[in-house]
């Protein structure tokens, strides 16, 4: 059994079926990459598995609990934080007071934008917040007007501020598009830290071949809906139904 647990997972829209009989696990502190051709239903599966979708059958669980049909906050309580396809950071913020919200919200128990100015354990906040930067190497930048960031760290900053709820599983939705090849190459960087010095469960859906290969111990293929193969990242590379659906080759 795997810390997320998904278990014959149909989805329709109309007349469209975006997922059909979907079953995924993903073990404890691994890092399993979800991929597949445009509209093979990576997205909605993620938007099942955070709880944002609800399958018409079939079940998410996160250890041992389902997911579905909770709000937001409780998938953070849970465990669960999601890096999204366009970095969500405050941009009217600094880096350091995007950082602090997180990291008062876990104890707080929601997100509130004046949280900051009612604790009394503000300093306490600033020298958590202060530390993490310093983890992501990104202390000098603690004062920048976070709008002005870019891309690349505004993902990092992201990142970390998931981080800051000291999540079990961690899913991350390209988390590098759109990015130049030295931010990605930074990124993959970072993720492999958070990897070895945490114990920490990542889910990623990727375009980038060489996000997913550098980054994943196990890779499940989507192709219409349907998962195709799952297995190691060196099975997969040359696995015939993989070039089929991306390639229209046949074996």
């Amino acid at each position: 059994m795997g810390i997320l647990e998904v278990k014959d997972v149909n989805k329709r829209f109309g007349g469209l079926q975006a997922l059909g009989d979907v079953n995924l696990s993903v073990a404890e502190n691994s890092c399993h990459a979800i991929i597949g051709p445009n509209g093979a239903g990576k997205s909605t599966l993620l938007n099942c598995l955070v709880g944002k979708l609800i399958p018409d059958t079939g079940s998410v669980m996160f250890d041992g609990q389902s997911v579905l049909g909770r709000k937001p906050y409780e998938i953070n309580q849970m465990g669960i934080s999601r890096v999204f396809q366009t970095p969500e950071i405050f941009g009217d913020l600094s880096v350091l007071e995007n950082m602090m919200i997180p990291i008062f919200a876990r104890r707080d128990g929601a997100f509130r934008m004046h949280a900051v100015e009612d604790t009394a354990n503000e300093k306490e906040i600033v020298d958590q917040a202060e530390n993490m930067l310093e983890s992501l190497n990104m202390a000098d930048k603690r004062h920048m007007h976070s709008a002005s960031m870019s891309r690349g760290d505004k993902r990092r900053l992201e990142i970390g501020m998931c981080l800051a709820q000291e999540p079990r599983l961690l899913l991350l939705d390209e988390p590098t598009a759109g990015m130049a090849r030295a931010d990605t190459n930074n990124t993959i960087d970072l993720l492999k830290q958070i990897k070895d010095e945490r114990d920490i469960t990542i889910a990623i859906i990727e375009h980038d071949m060489h996000v997913v290969f550098s980054l994943a111990e196990r890779i499940t293929v989507l192709a219409q809906g349907t998962p195709l193969v799952e297995d190691t990242p060196d099975k997969i590379k040359g696995h015939p139904k993989v070039r089929e659906a991306y390639l229209g080759e046949t074996a």
